[in-house]
């Protein structure tokens, strides 16, 4: 049968109809669409034997996201998963707009860390407690925006590297929220999919004529480690490009603040000393002491409980010799305030006396801590 094609790593996902027919090199069938991928061993006899026959998918221009003036992360923050989800699925079925939509939400990322820079930030850890995939995926590229920046990168490398975040991990899309819902040992057929997806991830950017040297050499390297013990090549040192190291310490933190079936998340404080560590021989330590400067020691969206034992919400990270600002939410008796209260932490009544890890967030509108009028 002509014009079959192979596969791409993100087009299919366990316990979710197949989507076309598929067939082996020869054009036979394998598996008939609508047939419902059951288990990993399944969908990795898929991506090594499958092929299907592409069509040609008519997408509004509307759907392209174009550069755009963001007000409040909070409420574009449906909007930003819902395009992001879309542009996989346009990478996976090589659809032509693929590239001009990456670049799109890239741009929309930068421009959104740059005029909202503390709600930005603040979106990954009010949202952080048990991300999906497509969460845990923007997050990596809203801190590689903010990383990149600290680390000195000018703006044609930060627009990459934002990309490359946003594509480096399209082969687990299709396993990544099982995977974390999981609590058993990994499998041999799961540990060969988390090892082979960056290179998985890779073929389906070029299958979308997606061709950047830059761009996938970000994601090939982005699990290589600098004292040689990461893979797939075992590279050390300065052969590993610091914008892969970047991306590679994003993921990591992110996986930190994040809860696991198999394991309870990191407060912020814990994180921030194990990335200390990671300065020692992992990293170079350039990059996560820009992490860590990003972050503070209180990053904005981090709950804490205050001197007073009001429980508030960090708005702004310290400036010009000031601690950091704070907007209380609960009084010292346990009660909801009607309206976020204002606290400078640097006050002794306000200083922050530890971290809050609730186990959900308070349902509120966060836009409102940091001044955005209700939708």
């Amino acid at each position: 049968m002509p014009n079959l094609v192979r596969i791409a790593p993100g087009a299919l996902t366990i316990g979710k109809p197949l989507p076309w027919t598929v067939y082996d090199a020869d054009g036979n069938v394998l598996l008939r669409q609508g047939y419902v991928i059951h288990n990993d061993t399944q969908l990795e006899q898929l991506f090594e034997r499958g092929r299907f026959k592409p069509r040609k998918i008519e997408r509004p221009q509307d759907d392209v996201p174009e550069d755009t003036a963001l007000g409040n992360p909070f409420a574009e923050y449906p909007a930003l998963l819902q395009t992001l989800e879309s542009t996989i699925t346009a990478i996976t079925q090589r659809d032509e707009t693929a590239l001009k939509q990456v670049l799109g939400l890239s741009r929309i990322i930068d421009q959104m860390c740059q005029q909202s820079t503390e709600a930005s930030l603040a979106l990954v850890h009010l949202y952080s407690i048990e991300p999906t995939i497509h969460e845990q995926i923007l997050f990596y590229g809203i801190l590689c925006q903010f990383t990149a920046r600290r680390f000195g990168l000018d703006d044609k490398r930060t627009a990459v590297l934002i990309s490359a975040a946003l594509t480096a991990n399209l082969a687990l899309v299709p396993v990544a929220d099982k995977l974390n819902a999981s609590n058993r040992v990994l499998n041999d057929d799961q540990r060969a999919v988390i090892r082979k997806h960056p290179e998985r991830s890779i073929q389906a950017l070029r299958d979308a004529d997606i061709t950047s040297p830059l761009w996938l050499k970000i994601i090939a390297q982005h699990h290589e480690q600098a004292d040689g013990s990461g893979y797939p090549r075992g590279l050390s040192g300065t052969d590993i490009r610091g914008e892969a190291e970047i991306l590679a310490l994003a993921e990591r933190y992110v996986a930190m603040i994040t809860r696991r079936a198999y394991r309870e998340r990191m407060n912020v404080v814990e994180a921030r000393k194990l990335i200390t560590s990671l300065a020692d021989g992992k990293f170079r330590p350039a990059i996560p002491r820009a992490l860590l400067t990003v972050l503070t020691e209180y990053p904005p969206g981090t709950l804490v409980r205050l001197a007073n034992n009001e429980v508030a919400v960090i708005v702004r990270r310290p400036h010009r010799h000031r601690g950091p600002f704070a907007k209380a939410i609960i009084d010292p008796r346990g009660n909801r305030y009607r309206a976020p209260v204002e606290r400078d932490c640097s006050l002794l009544d306000f200083n922050v006396r530890g971290v809050e890890q609730p186990e959900v967030m308070p349902s509120m509108d966060f836009g409102l801590l940091w001044g955005f009028r209700q939708a």
